[in-house]
């Protein structure tokens, strides 16, 4: 929880009537706790920026080694990911239909699509640091 919750408190209220009896000076003191918050929030998204760009650095070496287990994994398990999405958007319904139109077997099993668009979007950098960095005007 942070100070901006308990700005429109009663606690916080009577403690800065306590202290700044002048309206002005107490609605200063409010806009000096919000300024210290918005430093704290710009501290963090630097910190998660400067996270993001070192796993980009380790992403880049490890994509541009000669080594098959290094370079290849992060395709490898990109591939399965589209694999299992096409699977679970095209394949699956037409052997869904198919199973009970024609063979009457059972229907083949179904995909955790949820799995599969996690796993995705976390290799892609597809994340909410995108949208933090719009918010803040990072191009």
């Amino acid at each position: 929880m942070n100070i901006l919750d308990f700005l429109g408190g009663p606690i916080i209220a009577k403690i800065l009537d306590k202290f700044f009896p002048d309206p002005v000076q107490k609605q200063q003191a409010q806009l000096q706790l919000l300024q210290m918050q918005q430093a704290g929030d710009f501290k963090e998204i630097d910190s998660l920026t400067q996270i993001d760009i070192a796993q980009a650095k380790v992403n880049e070496v490890d994509a541009a080694s000669s080594s098959f287990w290094k370079s290849g994994a992060r395709p490898a398990v990109m591939w399965v990911c589209i694999v299992g999405l096409s699977y679970s958007l095209i394949g699956w319904p037409m052997l869904t239909w198919a199973s009970n139109a024609f063979w009457h077997c059972p229907v083949p099993p179904q995909l955790d699509t949820a799995t599969l668009l996690t796993l995705l979007c976390g290799l892609l950098g597809i994340s909410t640091q995108r949208h933090l960095e719009r918010k803040a005007g990072v191009a």
